[in-house]
């Protein structure tokens, strides 16, 4: 048993968390990118100064980095031996085969120091918008090496006891377009974790570093305790479900997603062995990202335990290498984290649903619609930015599905239409519900959303790398699947549908030229016979149907 009492455990917890959320705070302030600033395309977290574990992260902070920054940690610790760390010393890297995602997600890591020694690491991870490559915007659905993808950095110094390497962040910024943007975004992240070590000084001042550390061994016990008692709920038995990504946007063919899954008392196997191989295009998975997908359907299923590494300590994952869901450098694999880890979710909540379906809603939307766009513009300038939109949650047996939600790896908003009107030189004519993409069901699924926009002026180009445009979001326990993704460009007065759907690369376009982009709705739940009918009427009422 514990030895620190339940009082003083939850304050130093809520310290932590706290900590946490203000440098997400400042990094969200702070930032210059709008899918940093407005989005909340990033995450803050805290780690042990030994082993890397996640302690805490953000609760406003990308799901998708919970478990991603702990390897990323661990690869510092892995190449930088902490007894040579100086205080001031602060860590780059977005390598994704180096406990990463894809390569826009810029990470740095710093030790934090108690008495000379390194007690704790702060980490944060910000979107950035552009980090080279040969699209604007990062997102590149032709991509077949990673070396199209943008500059990798493994874990360097970018500041040595506090001393700004100068020249490594000329190399960077030299690599990126409108390198000033991500100049502001690196000193907004920096920013935060200056705020970080300094919450952190108050917190074991306040408390002392040992009842501290002995209050996160508690929080990972308890954690894991938490989530063993949930898996034993579980039915013991083999699950197996499966869904596909409609291609990798070079070859045509589906990509499969295979999952056995095997429950025994407070433990679960997760086997993606039957799963594609590596495919050409993007939509590979690095490792690091296939481990939090499975975690993070776990989070959203059994919502109430803590995130930190003693809820990850109760799974086991197969995985061969070359799989698609554990490739070999230099694969591209800039679509892992909205399409990939998404099916990856869509898998892990079928397979759950088999064996508790009161608790697991129908599927969720599925796809981040990343939409990239760089040109140079009179009234503007040279710019390049990325943003993405919502769709439909699934239903579930206690209502129906939220229209218009986030990705299932985040907490992140839609970017602010009048930011981006402000930021680079489109025009919004229509952001609406889009009618009848719901699946039908006695709990009808959340509706997708309709988005149109035109160029304003100059010429750019426009990049769209999405899923979901052949097969919409499954149904559960008798429910329909909702309507898959649509998507519509338009150039020089013709209306052009992508080959791959939902996956186009720098299409061209000038001032009146865009795109009318349709998202999925979330699949329906029970019997669409069962609903009711002042539902129905409801939702005609609405136009939603």
């Amino acid at each position: 048993m514990s030895e620190i009492d339940p009082v003083t455990l939850a304050v130093i917890k809520g310290g932590l968390d706290q900590i946490a959320e203000e440098m997400d705070a400042v990094i969200a302030a702070s930032a210059i990118s709008p899918v940093i600033a407005d989005a909340w395309d990033r995450a803050s977290g805290i780690y042990d100064g030994v082993t890397g574990e996640v302690i805490v992260q953000g609760t406003t902070g990308i799901l998708l980095f919970t478990t991603v920054m702990q390897h990323t940690v661990q690869e510092v610790i892995k190449r930088h031996d902490p007894a040579s760390m100086k205080p001031g010393d602060v860590y780059v890297i977005n390598d994704p085969y180096m406990g990463g995602t894809h390569t826009m997600d810029v990470k740095f890591v710093r030790p934090y120091f108690h008495d000379g020694k390194v007690v704790f690491f702060l980490a944060n991870t910000g979107h950035w918008p552009d980090v080279g490559g040969m699209t604007p915007g990062g997102f590149t659905p032709v991509a077949t090496e990673i070396y199209q993808e943008g500059l990798r950095l493994p874990p360097v110094k970018i500041y040595d006891g506090g001393e700004l390497n100068q020249g490594l962040l000329e190399v960077m910024l030299l690599n990126m377009r409108v390198s000033e943007d991500r100049y502001g975004d690196m000193a907004a992240q920096i920013n935060a974790l200056d705020i970080g070590v300094k919450r952190l000084d108050e917190l074991i001042a306040m408390h002392g570093k040992d009842t501290v550390l002995g209050a996160t061994v508690e929080l990972k016990r308890r954690s894991e305790a938490l989530m063993r008692s949930h898996i034993e709920s579980i039915p013991d038995g083999t699950y197996h479900f499966s869904d596909v990504l409609d291609s990798d946007g070079v070859e045509e063919g589906e990509l499969l997603i295979d999952l056995v899954m095997t429950v025994k008392g407070s433990e679960i196997t997760f086997d993606l062995s039957g799963s594609s191989k590596a495919c050409r295009g993007p939509f590979n998975s690095p490792i690091s990202c296939t481990v939090t997908g499975l975690m993070i359907a776990m989070n959203h299923v059994f919502w109430d335990v803590p995130i930190n590494s003693g809820c990850f300590v109760p799974f086991h994952i197969i995985v061969p290498r070359g799989s698609m869901l554990n490739p070999e450098p230099p694969s591209s694999c800039s679509g892992c984290t909205t399409e990939t880890t998404q099916r990856l979710i869509g898998v892990v909540m079928g397979a759950l649903a088999q064996a508790i379906p009161d608790k697991v809603p129908a599927c969720a939307f599925g796809t981040g619609t990343n939409i990239g766009i760089g040109g140079l513009s009179p009234s503007r300038g040279r710019y390049a930015t990325v943003f993405f939109f919502g769709g439909g949650y699934g239903g579930h047996g206690d209502g129906d599905g939220l229209t218009n939600g986030s990705t299932l790896v985040s907490s992140s908003r839609n970017s602010s239409l009048e930011v981006l009107e402000q930021t680079v030189p489109i025009l919004f004519s229509r952001y609406e519900v889009r009618e009848g993409s719901a699946g039908d069901g006695q709990f009808r699924g959340g509706l997708g959303v309709e988005v149109a926009f035109t160029l304003r002026d100059g010429e750019a180009t426009i990049t769209l790398v999405g899923d979901r445009g052949a097969r919409g979001p499954y149904g559960l326990q008798g429910g329909e699947a909702g309507l898959p993704a649509r998507h519509t460009f338009y150039a020089a007065g013709e209306a052009i549908t992508p080959a791959h759907l939902t996956k186009i690369d720098r299409f061209r376009v000038k001032a009146g030229d865009g795109a009318h982009l349709r998202t999925p709705g979330g699949g329906g739940w029970g019997d669409p016979a069962k609903r009711d009918r002042n539902a129905r009427e409801t939702d005609k009422r609405n136009g939603y149907c």
